[in-house]
């Protein structure tokens, strides 16, 4: 084995309408995508104005990846507060790294090299 070869072992994702790479493959399977629309009544329940629901180039739909909101601040060693103000796209990015080493089935702490994730 040479010191640049890669080999992939574990994989996690976290997109709109698939949470793994398994979900993630058979929407593409199925031709779907993450799209959702929303309704003037859920748009005014999550607080969305009168004048912008009003202004026609309002755009009523998204692309929501699921559970951003739930973080585990314990398990990755932030206090509560650390978790609050830390930038979602990290928390993410963590939460999936650990779902990728779950995956692998590996503890990096027991290989003597380098882990990198991607």
């Amino acid at each position: 084995m040479a010191e640049s070869d890669i080999a992939v072992i574990g994989m996690a994702c976290r997109y709109p309408g698939a949470d793994s790479p398994a979900a993630y493959w058979e929407m593409l399977r199925d031709g779907r995508d993450g799209f959702t629309t929303y309704s003037e009544e859920e748009l005014r329940s999550a607080g969305v104005p009168n004048s912008v629901l009003e202004n026609p180039n309002y755009v009523r739909a998204g692309m929501p990846v699921a559970n951003l909101a739930e973080f585990d601040a314990g398990l990755f060693g932030f206090s509560p507060r650390e978790a609050a103000i830390m930038d979602p796209q990290h928390r993410h990015f963590l939460e999936c790294v650990w779902e990728a080493f779950e995956d692998a089935g590996h503890d990096p702490l027991r290989f003597d090299g380098s882990v990198g994730v991607f």
